[in-house]
């Protein structure tokens, strides 16, 4: 069958435009829930504290309780730290209400730039409101949300600006004008793209968090292999999630697979490299374990166990990290139920040659 080319190009646009449309439309209405759900859990935090009479020393102590109890029920996306996000969201935006008739969320900001930002349709993603909290200058923080919506600047854009300074050398600038237009230079194109890949949207939909890191060829190879040769060593492995999301002040990390050890009770952390080992990957991993044992681990749990698998074409390494473990105690309690270090290295190469 023969198609008309004009019309059939024509039909074709129509309905590429149409399906466009409806992603941008969907990613906005998800983008807008997560928001509102935020700011609603800020405000139940704040109001529990206020009406419970609730002293600041025990603040961290409730944060520890909640992120605990949520977690267990809701899953991740609840750590003391996103919580601790969500309160401050709310004490930094008060009036920040949602119109449910509308599906609108319509923000005030005060200072110089309130004039210039009554959203109406126009929404910053919680990426950004989640940096714009890191900026403890009122003045500053509402420039850079008035301007990220004025400029629709990405994420990635808006923290460009942020690390550089935008606002200051606009306050000491004579040539405002100048120093905005020069701002503009390398601007990141704002997509639907950009939002459906965050990974807070990802965490809110429980949408794992593989799902958006781009592993190579190589990569996805060694942990495929890894993972299925871990489980079946048949030693207390249980698998947790692969790219385990970090985040810490804005700032996204990745553990490439995650398992608990039921005999040990621990987490144990594998992190991938396809490189040489360096010092600062080292460094990592110990910030890692850091990390689980403050955010993750339940009480009873025992301190994190990291290993650090390298995959270059002239090394071949598997290392342990252990934190701030003793090696008497690694050896003792941890090394019996733990994978051979040159076990995992045969296995690595294995892969690889395959």
């Amino acid at each position: 069958m023969e198609l008309e080319g004009n019309k059939y190009s024509e039909l074709l646009y129509h309905i590429g435009s149409t399906l466009q449309t409806a992603k941008q439309n969907a990613i906005k209405a998800i983008n807008v829930e997560l928001i509102i759900a935020n700011w609603k859990i800020g405000r139940y935090i704040v109001d529990f504290e206020q009406h419970g009479k609730q002293r600041a020393e025990y603040g961290k102590e409730l944060l520890v309780t909640l992120s605990a109890d949520l977690k267990l029920k809701f899953g991740k996306g609840f750590s003391r730290s996103s919580l601790q996000l969500m309160r401050s969201f709310y004490i930094n935006y008060p009036k920040f209400q949602p119109l449910a008739d509308e599906d609108l969320i319509r923000q005030t900001v005060s200072g110089e730039f309130s004039k210039r930002q009554t959203l109406s349709g126009v929404f910053l993603s919680w990426s950004h409101y989640a940096e714009l909290l890191t900026i403890s200058d009122q003045l500053a923080r509402s420039f850079y949300e008035a301007q990220a919506i004025k400029e629709n600047w990405s994420f990635r854009e808006m923290k460009r600006q942020i690390d550089s300074a935008l606002f200051q050398r606009l306050a000491l600038s004579k040539d405002k004008e100048g120093v905005l237009t020069l701002a503009e230079k390398g601007q990141v194109i704002n997509s639907s793209d950009d939002l459906i890949r965050d990974p807070y949207v990802f965490e809110f939909l429980n949408i794992p968090t593989g799902s958006i890191i781009k592993e190579s060829g190589l990569e996805k190879k060694l942990i495929d292999n890894l993972q299925k040769f871990l489980l079946e060593l048949g030693k207390g492995f249980s698998f947790v999630a692969r790219q385990f999301k970090i985040t810490v002040d804005n700032e996204h990390m990745f553990v490439d697979i995650v398992f608990y050890h039921r005999i040990l009770r621990c987490f144990v952390l594998i992190d991938l490299k396809t490189k040489k080992v360096k010092h600062q990957d080292i460094g990592q991993m110990n910030f890692y374990l850091n990390y689980f044992k403050e955010e993750e681990n339940a009480e009873g749990d025992n301190d994190p166990i990291g290993i650090i698998i390298a995959a270059d074409k002239n090394e071949f390494l598997v290392k342990y990290a252990t934190g701030g473990l003793s090696n008497k105690i690694f050896v003792s309690k941890y090394q019996l139920y733990l994978p051979d270090q040159k076990l995992l290295e045969e296995k690595v190469k294995e892969i690889i040659s395959e």
